[in-house]
């Protein structure tokens, strides 16, 4: 705890110092900075998650006050209510679920128009089953050195799933929000092992539980060990450190970390209504640049400053979990079963592997899962794919931030992408199905899999049509 409190004494005593230091050429120069700014005061969200870390950082190590702002940072109770006082103006901005602006766009719950042009974490997330659950799927598991083999699919569900069914009791599970990536990940596996998460129907049918061999249903993060441990639910996907928990608490196993599961796909995002964005466009650069900073400083040197993020995270106004919990998958490893822990150094990805700029394509494979299980219950253009995207994500914003830092001498240009990037990645197939995802031609990707709709399908009167 003293360390805890050291850091946050040490920010306020440096910022101080600093203050204190100021040559009257570099305080006007401040001013002058702070003058062009639209708004100084701001009020950012986010939810109890590791990968809130950027906006932490981004205040504890005094990013934000060098760039002329007050912040204040407050945790929310869930995606819903953080999303609606975004839209609302009640926060400037906050931490975000990286499809949950897509779902604003094309009017899935609330119709709002979100911008982002940062993204905060790649990877990040995990799929946790029961220890009862966990029982019943090792001996479908094969084993290696007396341990599972990774990546662990889902088909070892199937016999599980069967006795449910036979037994007339729902094999429930659980993720953080209907537009959510924990949502999409989830999905995603369970249909990658040939089981159906089931389909919506927007606006009559918004469950998404239609033909549903897995029933998923929402539930906030930090509360997804309890749910668990009750026995509403025997298993969820949620980010950290609340897989950890489990762990950590005896009550489940984590089985597949989102990295194992699509290599390093965008996670969250840092959003803001486009109203504030247009009316605060250096406010929104500064905010960004303090948060590139933020994100630098978390990838640095092989990871060299995760501890003390650890600890600013461990602070109860952050995440609050045990330094441990935090720490088992923040420092580049990743505890399974108990006792089974393994190297996943990329499992938090801030920075690296351009990992903060805001890629089109990474919108675009969300949209698709959308379009998948119906949230868009139409066929679209692949045009149409691109044309959302561009309305959300802002790569134009960050680089013109990524540019301030270099010109003040705080970033280097090799530390960003060139001028010449598209926002679109190269094809991949770095997906536990080997199914390859390519940006530019999003029909032809959903066509490839035997679960989900596709071509002019839509679902309606509870059934697959066309």
């Amino acid at each position: 705890m003293k360390k805890i409190e050291y850091l946050t004494i040490k920010r306020r005593v440096t910022v101080l110092a600093s203050v204190a230091a100021f040559t009257a050429l570099s305080f006007a120069g401040s001013v002058m900075a702070a003058e062009k700014l639209e708004k100084e005061s701001l009020k950012l969200g986010f939810i109890k998650l590791t990968d809130m870390a950027p906006l932490a950082v981004a205040f504890e190590k005094g990013y934000f006050d060098d760039e002329g702002l007050s912040v204040q940072i407050e945790a929310q109770a869930n995606w819903k209510v953080l999303f609606d006082r975004v839209v609302s103006g009640e926060l400037d901005g906050a931490h975000m679920l990286a499809p949950l602006p897509l779902g604003g766009v094309i009017g899935f719950g609330t119709k709002a128009d979100i911008v982002s042009a940062f993204t905060m974490t790649l990877n990040g997330d995990a799929i946790t089953v029961s220890n009862d659950v966990w029982k019943q799927m090792k001996p479908q598991i094969p084993m290696q050195d007396g341990k599972p083999v990774h990546p662990i699919k889902a088909d070892t569900l199937k016999p599980i799933l069967e006795k449910y069914k036979a037994e007339g009791k729902p094999f429930n599970m659980a993720m953080t929000f209907p537009v959510g990536s924990h949502n999409m990940k989830l999905r995603y596996w369970l249909a990658a092992g040939g089981i159906h998460p089931g389909f919506y129907a927007p606006p009559q049918d918004t469950s998404g539980q239609i033909g549903a061999e897995a029933i998923l249903s929402v539930t906030p993060p930090p509360q997804m060990p309890a749910t668990m441990d009750s026995g509403t639910i025997v298993g969820y996907c949620v980010g950290e450190p609340w897989n950890q928990q489990a762990v950590f608490k005896g009550i489940g196993v984590p089985v597949i970390s989102d990295y194992e599961l699509m290599k390093n796909s965008a996670e969250k995002i840092f959003g803001v209504s486009k109203a504030w964005a247009d009316k605060n466009p250096n406010t929104h650069k500064a905010v960004i640049k303090a948060l590139i900073r933020a994100s630098m400083w978390l990838d640095a040197e092989a990871n060299k400053n995760r501890n003390e993020g650890v600890e600013m995270l461990s602070q109860k106004q952050y995440v609050g979990a045990d330094y441990e919990v935090i720490a088992n998958s923040m420092n580049g490893t990743f505890e399974y079963e108990k006792g089974d822990k393994r190297p996943l150094p990329d499992f938090n990805v801030f920075f690296r592997h351009n990992g903060s700029y805001p890629y089109y394509s990474d919108a675009i494979w969300n949209l698709t899962q959308m379009r998948r299980w119906g949230q868009i219950n139409e066929a679209k253009s692949d045009a149409w794919y691109l044309e959302t995207a561009k309305k959300v994500y802002r790569p134009d914003i960050y680089m013109a931030a990524a540019k301030a830092l270099i010109a003040e001498g705080k970033a280097k240009a090799s530390d960003f992408p060139s001028d010449s990037e598209t926002g679109i990645k190269p094809p991949s197939a770095d997906f536990i199905d080997g199914i390859s995802f390519d940006a530019t031609k999003p029909n032809a990707y959903l066509n490839n899999f035997k679960i989900g709709l596709k071509d002019k399908q839509v679902v309606k009167g509870g059934k697959v049509v066309g």
